[in-house]
């Protein structure tokens, strides 16, 4: 029986670069950084409140083969990789403090049918979206 989500993979540029931006920026905690071979580094963090869910940070490359790699190269190198929804009590105040520490903006907090929604980017152009969720039921989405 599946109990819950436990890792989701965000393909990031460069490892270092992006374990210090979810860390030092983000407010993640470090779980794992581990070197298992020259062509692979097994770097995680996670919420501090919710251990149970990590974010691998990899390299695209192996174990993947090479024509898929350069696939999601590319559209990194876009800025239109999606990458995580991280859920805020307070959209506002949590955009103004990472656009005030230099995170990149996609969109501004706007009213939705479900919250507050805003889109930023990390260190390697993934979209981070911040979400302060309000209860809604399929009649508020018209």
């Amino acid at each position: 029986m599946i109990t819950n989500v436990h890792l989701v993979t965000v393909y990031v540029h460069d490892i270092d670069e992006a374990k210090a931006f979810y860390t030092d920026t983000l407010g993640f905690t470090l779980k794992n950084d581990i070197t298992l071979s020259e062509d692979f580094r097994w770097v995680t963090v996670h919420q501090p409140d919710h251990p149970e869910l990590e974010l691998a940070l990899m390299l695209p490359g192996p174990p993947m083969d090479p024509e898929s790699a350069d696939a999601i190269r590319r559209i990194m190198a876009k800025g239109m990789m999606h990458g995580v929804g991280l859920a805020t009590d307070n959209c506002h105040k949590t955009f103004a403090d990472l656009k005030a520490k230099g995170v990149d903006h996609i969109q501004e907090p706007s009213d939705r049918p479900y919250g507050v929604e805003a889109v930023l980017r990390d260190c390697s152009g993934n979209w981070l979206v911040l979400v302060e969720q309000r209860a809604y039921s399929p009649t508020d989405f018209g």
